[in-house]
């Protein structure tokens, strides 16, 4: 399809699901994504330096690379291939693009098309009461911002939202500037995905990163997978799966869909991937409810306790108990109370297919859970994290090798963007170590998360955006909401490198501040800089793009972010933003004084790979008030659907990256040229009375009665749990209500939406 055509779902085609991913078929897409979007010679230099230990990291998934002399030379699944091709793309968007297309006009295109015009190539402004961007001059652009910044009542009536994509030293930059002009709102896309598990994790074990590492996932006898797709989302994990089962351990997968990556891996750079069968990677699938995995590892847990009743001394890890928690008689009393009937009502599972699973359990001595969406974005998201851990400390399976716990990020540098301090609740120790360092008082009241700050926008409260990578208004919940709030701003602009529809939904004044991509070479004061990065197991590395940049106009995110707070706040606080553009080792220098597990930054990162963060967890040490792990008494709870109606997941297609897809498939799933589909269980057409191809609105049911309707979905038979329904974000977006959120951690709960499914036209 070329740049200039928006696809339409007119030639919807559906075949099987597959049962088997990755094998040549992934190389052979993505190269020929690849060599659509740029030139041979252009896709080699990529592909050759992805994930290498003198090349860049792959601005996807955040799942980490084998040590430096273990990595393979093509050391990149499909997405990771198709997403740097995406931004080492040969076309650009100039200002004659923009006086060509008004801003009206973008924003009736898809995310499809606004992502295949290409790289952005200058700074553009559209001026109020405008209907298009025109070129500005950076100085001009840079007057802009300051100005309006500096003439807010409060400082708190700006936001500042960062996705995974940017880097350690621009995320370490721009929370700087952010405490120096006087807020801590900084949302971020974790808010949206992973809130769940840092919430759990700093509560139970004091801190809220996972704690295994790529050796610990080889050596473990089990590790559960649940609520994750890894074969579309992060690929490269199904490599370390196959390692865990070539050593002898299980997999045991828990998910409403079956997933071809867990079902069958083929290598693609193995000769069994290629040419033999490949390898089986769940032993054991649990077509669970959604919502149902709170419900699941109560049952787990509370069979653990009876099998230790049962044989005193033989199943639970009572020295660790004893010595390094807290809570467990409290827990425990609460766990055996959980009824059986509630378990298996809300899994959806037979109590057979429980009992195996806790045989499994019983006969490992070394257990690692892996989760993502699945479970954090649900009502009771943190509960259910809080209880797998439970699950986990009754045998002593964190802190020590080949056990704990794993939330598998979803974006390149998210986890490392929060250990640089993006997060409007930092504690107050990060804060004294700034006010150390640079010699001012950050704020101490929390800031705004990012569905706070859509409140605050709606509600006239912020006035202010600037959204650095990202794609804000596609990637947040009730999308009319949220662009009805975006439009009410006096000022938006975005750091980004492509476009997307945050630059067509915008306040009065806008502003797209085009920068360098992970892959584009950064020269600053004729010096080539390198940036870092943290993958989701702690992981610190250098990142060097290798391509020529876009346009002779771009400018970094560290130089972007310099001079707006150069602009913004003048010399007052004393900040050498201008020596940190000239030279990023300085910024890293701070870095190690401010941030623990960064001593000696710059000389560490230098070695090939990197180095690892310290996780007290597996000294041993819980930096919880209690300094102990935490057992947790969690109430059962699990989703409750009204008749009539199924429960919705929003999911990723496999031809997807966030927000943005790159072509109309999801060819595991067996969806081809189309996206407005929603997946049915067969049971559940026959009592709904459709079939396959109708064409229904999706209407979301919530309790402040407000209607919210994607409209114009194709129902496809597909064999999801009974009950329940899946459909792409994000066009599904627009049902996920404001206000329906996890408790604690206010992520929005797009893995549970009741709908109704409402023949077009009704």
């Amino acid at each position: 399809m070329r740049a200039d055509e928006d696809p339409t779902d007119e030639g919807l085609a559906v075949t099987p699901p597959k049962t088997w991913a990755t094998g040549a078929p992934a190389v052979a897409h993505a190269l020929k994504y690849a060599l659509g979007q740029t030139s041979p010679r252009r896709t080699a230099l990529t592909l050759l330096n992805i994930n290498q230990a003198k090349g860049f990291d792959c601005p996807g998934c955040a799942w980490p690379e084998p040590g430096a002399k273990e990595r393979h030379k093509n050391e990149y699944c499909e997405n990771g291939a198709k997403h740097i091709a995406d931004e080492a793309t040969s076309r650009r968007v100039t200002a004659d693009f923009f006086r060509r297309h008004t801003v009206s006009e973008l924003a009736e295109k898809s995310d499809y098309w606004l992502n295949q015009q290409g790289r952005l190539t200058e700074p553009m402004v559209k001026r109020p009461g405008a209907d298009h961007y025109e070129p500005i001059g950076w100085d001009e652009a840079f007057d802009l911002l300051a100005t309006e910044l500096r003439a807010l009542d409060s400082p708190d009536e700006a936001l500042f939202y960062t996705s995974g994509r940017l880097n350690n030293e621009a995320a370490f930059l721009l929370q700087l500037f952010v405490r120096a002009f006087g807020t801590n709102n900084l949302p971020d896309c974790s808010n949206m995905c992973h809130e769940s598990s840092g919430s759990a994790l700093n509560e139970t074990l004091g801190i809220g990163k996972g704690s295994v590492s790529l050796q610990d996932l080889y050596e473990a006898d089990l590790v559960f997978v649940v609520g994750q797709n890894p074969g579309t989302n992060h690929p490269r994990m199904l490599s370390a799966l196959e390692e865990t089962k070539r050593n002898g351990g299980h997999v045991i997968a828990v998910n409403p869909l079956p997933e071809a990556g867990l079902l069958r891996f083929k290598h693609p750079q193995k000769a069994r991937g290629v040419i033999g069968r490949g390898t089986e990677i769940a032993d054991r699938f649990l077509q669970i409810r959604p919502g149902g995995d709170l419900a699941l590892f109560q049952g787990l847990n509370r069979l653990l306790l009876e099998a230790e009743d049962a044989a005193p001394g033989t199943v639970l890890d009572h020295d660790f108990i004893a010595r390094h928690t807290t809570g467990f008689a409290d827990f425990a009393e609460h766990a055996r109370k959980v009824a059986w009937d509630d378990i298996l009502d809300a899994t959806g599972l037979s109590r057979e297919e429980i009992d195996a699973v806790h045989e499994t359990v019983l006969a490992s001595k070394k257990i690692i859970v892996c989760w993502a969406m699945g479970l954090t974005q649900h009502k009771h998201g943190v509960p259910t994290i809080r209880e797998v851990v439970d699950f986990l400390l009754l045998r002593g399976n964190i802190g020590r090798p080949g056990a704990g716990v794993c939330p598998v990020r979803g974006h390149s540098n998210v986890q490392g963007d929060r250990t640089m301090g993006i997060w409007e609740r930092m504690p107050q120790r990060f804060l004294d170590a700034l006010e150390r360092e640079f010699g001012f008082t950050p704020p101490t009241e929390h800031g705004l998360d990012s569905v706070d700050a859509i409140r605050a926008m709606r509600d006239g409260r912020a006035k202010f955006f600037l959204g650095v990578a990202g794609n804000f208004v596609r990637a947040t919940p009730d999308s009319d909401v949220t662009e009805r709030a975006m439009r009410s701003c006096s000022l938006t602009a975005h750091i980004s490198t492509k476009l997307n529809r945050s630059h067509a939904v915008c306040g009065e004044t806008a502003l797209i501040l085009p920068t360098l991509g992970r892959s584009d070479r950064d020269i600053q004061d004729g010096v080539e800089q390198f940036i870092t990065v943290e993958d989701s197991m702690s992981e610190v590395h250098a990142s060097r793009g290798r391509l020529a940049p876009a346009s002779e106009h771009l400018l970094s995110e560290v130089a972007i972010i310099g001079r707006l707070a150069r602009r913004t706040l003048g010399d007052s606080p004393d900040i050498p933003w201008e020596e940190f553009e000239r030279d990023y080792d300085t910024i890293r220098d701070r870095i190690s004084r401010v941030i623990p597990g960064f001593h000696d930054f710059n000389a560490r990162v230098a070695e090939p790979g990197g180095f690892r963060l310290p996780n007290p967890v597996n000294e041993g040490v819980f930096p919880t008030p209690s300094g102990k792990a935490v057992f947790t008494r969690n109430d059962f709870e699990a989703p409750q659907v009204p008749e009539g109606h199924l429960l919705l997941q929003t999911l990723r297609s496999h031809d997807q990256w966030n927000t943005i897809p790159y072509a109309m498939n999801d060819r595991y799933r067996g969806i081809h040229n189309a996206r407005r589909v929603v997946l049915v269980n067969p049971a559940d057409l026959t009592a709904l009375g459709l079939a396959d191809r109708d064409e229904v609105d999706l209407v979301s049911v919530w309790r402040d009665g407000a209607e919210r309707r994607a409209p114009a979905f194709r129902v496809i038979p597909y064999p999801t749990t009974p009950g329940s329904a899946a459909a792409y974000y994000p066009e599904t977006n627009v049902l996920v209500p404001l206000d329906s959120v996890a408790d604690i951690s206010n992520t929005p709960t797009s893995k549970s939406v009741v709908v109704r499914l409402e023949p077009t036209g009704a």
